[in-house]
């Protein structure tokens, strides 16, 4: 437990003294956290808290104007805890050509959209619930990061 509060101390520490620019991309009210140079954004998750699932929406490009429609972006979306260890990947919900529905969100190769992806609230790895709290999930469109909170208040009773 001590090694848990140590860890929060240095993650709260690190988030007071990171660059303004870090702190630009992560959005927890309001509007979408927006990947600097791609026009993409990623959209706050729904429902928030949330007790057994929830939607992540995100578009790639300059939707929905799509400038250059033949575009393919390199696309990951991870979910961390709240002292950044990597818990999952939500699935690509409603697929986009070759990419089906239900494809983990690791390196996926997506034209200009609009889409969603879907977490169920488990451990990618183990399969296990995760524990009630807060969590973190970060979109890179070509190695570009944009990040966002969510709070998971555990399963429904």
């Amino acid at each position: 437990m001590k090694l848990r509060w140590a860890a929060l101390g240095l993650v709260l520490a690190f988030s007071v003294t990171a660059p303004g620019t870090a702190a630009a991309q992560t959005s927890t009210k309001g509007g979408p956290a927006k990947v600097p140079g791609s026009g993409s954004e990623l959209g706050q998750n729904s429902p928030n808290p949330f007790t057994t699932d929830t939607k992540i929406p995100f578009t790639v490009g300059d939707y929905p104007t799509c400038s250059d429609p033949n575009r393919v972006y390199h696309v990951t979306i991870r979910i961390y805890n709240i002292i950044s260890q990597p818990v999952a990947f939500p699935v690509l919900q409603g697929g986009s050509g070759s990419v089906a529905e239900g494809t983990p969100m690791d390196k996926v190769d997506l034209p200009c959209g609009q889409y969603s992806a879907y977490w169920d609230a488990k451990n990618t790895k183990t399969g296990q619930q995760v524990s009630a709290g807060v969590y973190l999930y970060r979109m890179e469109v070509d190695g570009r990061p944009a990040t966002k909170k969510m709070y998971y208040s555990g399963t429904a009773k």
